[in-house]
């Protein structure tokens, strides 16, 4: 299909959550995703099988927690990876907290939960998919976080995240593709610059950048807010691996990129040794591996904003620290 075709797909499915029908979205889903689609999920949910255990394990429990639920995307466009067409798409689903979810008791009043999803189509359909929720965020928000030192004093803020300055996220028209390159070359020579010791990703971006984090990170503004955070993270761990390495276990799904908008995603994409305390566990020594995806807004020749997922529940649980288990223990 061609990328018009496939970012109109993305379209139908994104603004069917705008009012959702008798089933609660599940239409939606039955028309997207491919019956033997592989969907993964960040943990708890990890790994579903097609549009009925996407309902049943997933979106029957978002359903059942948030009254009037609904989904607002910011963020969403399409591009070709090693051949495979892709579309992607980030933003909030918003609701009644009404009802515990995941272990998180119901703060009775609007919350929301941040998302971003990947999907490789097949036919007009996903049959691959990537999907990450930020639930420390929500967490955070209704006071628990069951972490002993909370989100920290050196941590950026953390809340509601905003869409793109520009408020051009939804690249629902055709972009030039010749632009579309420059900005993915751009981006990738940019991550490859990531963990030197001379910081040599920082001519890539904006001195006014905005990096929205992950919630157990923070977000921050300005360059060199930002790399306060990045160089010290990157000092928590050595021996960084990322991308697509024979013999690492990291992985990138995707990269590509519409217009001004970039987006990478891995599963895992990171896999580093921690040698110093991390989200407030001791340092283990152990190699830890991270889910984690972008989005990127480019303005002219640099990168402006950054929005940012990590699995982050996934790590802890490889640090010995079950957060779901520990929210359980605190219900009980």
């Amino acid at each position: 299909m061609s990328s018009d075709a496939n970012k109109a797909a993305l379209r139908t499915y994104c603004e069917s959550y705008r009012n959702p029908s008798a089933d609660g979205f599940g239409g939606a889903a039955d028309g997207f995703f491919a019956p033997k689609a592989q969907i993964n999920i960040v943990h708890p949910f990890n790994e579903l099988a097609g549009a009925a255990d996407y309902k049943e394990k997933f979106l029957s429990s978002l359903l059942a927690s948030f009254d009037c639920l609904r989904r607002s995307d910011y963020i969403a466009f399409g591009g070709n990876f090693e051949g495979g067409d892709w579309v992607t798409c980030t933003g909030y689903y918003s609701g009644h907290f009404a009802k515990p979810w995941l272990g998180i008791q119901p703060s009775g009043a609007l919350a929301h939960l941040r998302f971003g999803e990947f999907h490789l189509l097949e036919n007009g359909q996903a049959a691959e998919s990537y999907i990450y929720l930020d639930i420390p965020e929500l967490m955070i928000a209704v006071d628990q976080w069951p972490i002993a030192d909370g989100p920290g004093k050196d941590r950026g803020f953390t809340g509601y995240l905003p869409g793109p300055i520009t408020q051009d996220g939804l690249q629902w028209q055709a972009n030039d593709p010749v632009h579309s390159t420059s900005s993915a070359k751009m981006v990738t020579s940019m991550l490859r610059n990531l963990a030197t010791e001379d910081e040599a990703w920082r001519p890539y971006w904006h001195n006014d950048m905005l990096w929205y984090g992950p919630a157990a990170f923070g977000s921050f503004a300005g360059v060199e807010n930002f790399a306060g955070f990045q160089v010290t993270f990157e000092q928590t761990f050595s021996e960084w691996i990322g991308g697509s390495v024979p013999g690492s276990q990291t992985r990138h799904f995707t990269r590509f990129a519409d217009g001004n908008y970039i987006c990478s995603g891995g599963w895992p994409s990171l896999n580093a040794v921690q040698t110093k305390p991390f989200l407030g566990q001791p340092a283990t020594g152990k190699r830890l591996f991270m889910r984690v995806c972008d989005w990127w807004r480019r303005d002219q020749d640099l990168l402006m904003e950054n929005w940012v997922f990590v699995d982050i529940p996934h790590v802890l649980l490889q640090m010995g620290f079950d957060i779901f288990g520990e929210l359980a223990k605190d219900a009980a």
